[in-house]
């Protein structure tokens, strides 16, 4: 029997590793054809080399290069996208009063502007086809604070507030728009995550090591794309601190600062 996936074109950013990868290879056992984009081309041919259906490579630096032609590179692939994953993003841990101003440009670049030029590219494509769908991986980090993420945060927040809005306003038939808010995730992010001079951060953070097994993340996300969910939140502990952030923000605030501030 057709499943959902199956035949549709995905174009996932962020695809060379961590959670955009699973995401691939986990679509690929759905029978979807792929666009796989990120910096690294060697991980993206490994990524190609262990999915099981027709995948394109689209190699691209989102900082710079989230463009009209690479929107126009990714249709050319199979003639169409019917789904769109904004995946690909840059961490922080740094103090906002230290962090570089070029810092907080390129964190903002990266996990804003960059997913909202590729949707922006697409739309007239989705509109044409009356169908469509994009899905953004936020974060709980775009929901509430947390110490040494500000400018990540911010770009989060700003995400949900674009996409959310969008839901709202477009007359696009058949079009969808589904936000994750994903917690910690056993991924290798917090290792490319960068410091205050924009360095990487080069350590595998506690909570990452220990975070929801990509595997389970990626599995989530597909039912949440089945089922045309607007947002979905996939967090452990995080959860919590989103509940006393709602509920007794006086120990939602202590309790963040603690935590957080323990990685600095």
């Amino acid at each position: 029997m057709m499943g959902y996936f199956s035949d549709k074109v995905v174009w996932i950013t962020g695809a060379s590793s961590g959670l955009g990868a699973e995401l691939a290879r986990q679509l690929s056992r759905e029978g979807a054809r792929l666009i796989l984009t990120g910096r690294n081309a060697a991980a993206l041919e490994t990524v190609r080399q262990q999915c099981e259906t027709p995948c394109q490579l689209l190699p691209a630096d989102l900082e710079k290069d989230a463009t009209a032609e690479l929107a126009a590179a990714a249709l050319t692939a199979f003639n169409q996208v019917d789904i769109l994953i904004n995946n690909a993003g840059i961490t922080q841990r740094a103090l906002a009063e230290d962090t570089l101003p070029e810092v907080e440009r390129r964190l903002m670049e990266i996990n804003f502007f960059a997913p909202v030029m590729l949707t922006r590219q697409l739309l007239p494509h989705f509109r044409e086809r009356k169908s469509g769908q994009v899905v953004v991986v936020s974060s709980m980090a775009g929901l509430m604070g947390f110490p040494l993420r500000t400018t990540y945060a911010a770009s989060k927040h700003a995400l949900k507030g674009y996409f959310e809005t969008l839901q709202v306003e477009h007359t696009i038939p058949g079009f969808y728009i589904t936000i994750v808010s994903p917690g910690r995730v056993n991924t290798p992010i917090s290792l490319n995550a960068v410091t205050a001079s924009g360095a990487a951060h080069n350590q595998m953070d506690e909570g990452q090591a220990n975070g929801i097994p990509v595997a389970d993340c990626a599995a989530r996300i597909l039912k949440a794309m089945r089922r045309k969910e607007r947002h979905v939140i996939i967090a452990r502990s995080e959860r919590v601190l989103w509940w006393l952030r709602k509920n007794i923000s006086p120990l939602y605030y202590t309790i963040a600062r603690k935590a957080g501030m323990k990685q600095s």
